[in-house]
């Protein structure tokens, strides 16, 4: 049965990937899904798989009421945005059921015991002390909302407590964006510093 979709189109700091905002919930909320290719949506989102049908599609990443499209360097956003921001729509309009199961390697937060190491080689997120739950906590509140305004995702990883170092996961738009660094010296590096002097350094690992 079909519903009635609003979507629209958003620019990112990442030149390479466009967000496309919808009225309606695409994942359950703490979840997010990244793509990076066709055969990773098997089984997974029909969806993600639908939107790989487009020949410069390269990546596709979803998260509460947004999905984030990675392109490659063929084509300019401006000669794109709006059939596939109007594909994206009717999709959503026909169909109910987005992501029809979210991979374990990207549930970090909602459940790390089932993380597993595949596609993605990333641990699951190490949380030890009172300060990696402060250091968590901070970029819940502060720093996911704004990085999911840019159509991307932080996730925190491990502290050591030794070197003062923070490792965060960066996914979807913030992913290989070169404005990210920036963002994280400027913002994420200096929030945790004035919130905890054992903080002394913020690095990533792309998602």
């Amino acid at each position: 049965m079909s519903r009635p979709v609003t979507v629209y189109a958003e620019m990112t700091p990442n030149p390479s990937t466009m967000k496309f905002v919808s009225d309606i919930m695409l994942i359950e909320q703490g979840s997010v899904a990244e793509f990076l290719s066709l055969s990773d949506c098997k089984g997974y989102s029909s969806f993600a798989e639908a939107l790989f049908s487009f020949p410069f599609v390269t990546g596709v990443f979803i998260a509460n009421n947004f999905v984030t499209v990675y392109k490659n360097d063929a084509i300019e956003w401006g000669d794109v945005v709006t059939e596939l921001r109007e594909f994206i729509r009717t999709w959503l309009i026909e169909h109910e059921i987005i992501v029809e199961k979210v991979p374990e390697t990207l549930i970090q937060e909602v459940n790390p015991s089932s993380v597993e190491k595949e596609s993605v080689k990333i641990e699951p997120p190490v949380i030890n002390s009172e300060t990696d739950q402060k250091i968590v906590d901070l970029i819940n509140e502060y720093v996911q909302p704004a990085v999911e305004q840019d159509g991307g995702a932080i996730h925190f990883q491990s502290f050591d407590e030794e070197s003062g170092k923070v490792t965060v996961i960066l996914k979807g738009s913030c992913s290989g964006c070169p404005s990210s660094t920036a963002t994280l010296k400027g913002g994420v590096e200096t929030l945790l510093k004035t919130h905890l002097p054992e903080v002394n350094e913020v690095i990533a690992l792309n998602g």
